[in-house]
C-alpha cells in the first residue's frame, strides 16, 4: 500500500505553517501554534483518529487567534485531500456519535470532494484559554472547503465550552478515520458516477 502521507506548507503576511499528516499512523501529534487550547485540541483529534501529524505555525497572534487557527484549518484540509489521493478502496462516509461527560455531540464525514458544512454547536463562552470559540466552527469551515468534503457536526446535548470542543474534534477525528479507511470490498471509488 502507497504511503498516504502529506506535507503542506503556507506561508502568508500573516501566518507561516507547515504540516505533515499521515492518515494511517498511530496516534503520534507534534503540534505547536502558539494557542495551547487549540493544541490541545489537535493532538485529541490526532489520538483518536490514529493519525500522525506534525503542525508548526507562527501567526500574527499579537492580531488576535483567527488567522492561526484559519489558516491552520486550510493547511489541514489541503493535506487531508492530497494524502487520500484518488480515494481509490476508501470507505468515503464515516459518522460518530461522541459523549464527554454532560455534552453529546455527533459528527458525520462524506469524502465527497464537494464541500459544504453544516454545525449547531453553540458555545455560551467568548473564549476558551487563548481560543476564541468562534474560531472552533471557522477551523472545521476551512478544513471542509480546503479538503472538499462535507462535514456535520449536531450538539445533541451539553453546557460545558470546553467539554463541547473537545467532543467535537475527537468526533471529528473518529468520523474522518471511518472514512479514510480502506475497505478492501471496494474497487475503484466508492460512487456511481465513477469519480469523487
Amino acid at each position: 500500500m502507497a504511503e498516504r502521507v502529506a506535507t503542506v506548507e503556507r506561508k502568508t503576511n500573516e501566518t507561516d505553517i507547515r504540516l505533515t499528516l499521515n492518515l494511517d499512523g498511530t496516534g503520534k501529534c507534534e503540534c505547536a501554534t502558539g494557542i495551547e487550547f487549540f493544541d490541545h485540541m489537535i493532538d485529541g483529534f490526532t489520538r483518536h483518529g490514529l493519525f500522525d501529524l506534525a503542525l508548526t505555525c507562527n501567526g500574527d497572534l499579537a492580531v488576535d487567534c483567527h488567522h492561526t487557527v484559519e489558516d491552520c484549518g486550510i493547511a489541514l484540509g489541503e493535506a487531508l485531500k492530497q494524502a487520500v489521493g484518488d480515494k481509490r478502496g476508501i470507505c468515503r462516509y464515516g459518522s460518530c456519535l461522541l459523549p464527554m461527560d454532560e455534552a453529546l455531540v455527533s459528527c458525520a464525514v462524506d469524502l465527497s470532494g464537494r464541500p459544504f458544512f453544516v454545525s449547531d454547536v453553540v458555545f455560551t463562552m467568548p473564549r476558551i484559554g487563548g481560543l476564541d470559540t468562534e474560531m472552533v466552527r471557522e477551523f472545521f469551515y476551512a478544513v471542509s472547503y480546503s479538503a472538499g468534503i462535507n462535514l456535520h457536526f449536531v450538539q445533541h446535548r451539553g453546557s460545558n465550552n470546553h467539554h463541547l470542543a473537545e467532543a467535537s474534534f475527537k468526533a471529528f477525528a473518529r468520523a474522518l478515520d471511518a472514512a479514510t479507511r480502506l475497505d478492501p470490498r471496494v474497487t475503484g471509488v466508492p460512487s456511481t458516477k465513477g469519480a469523487l
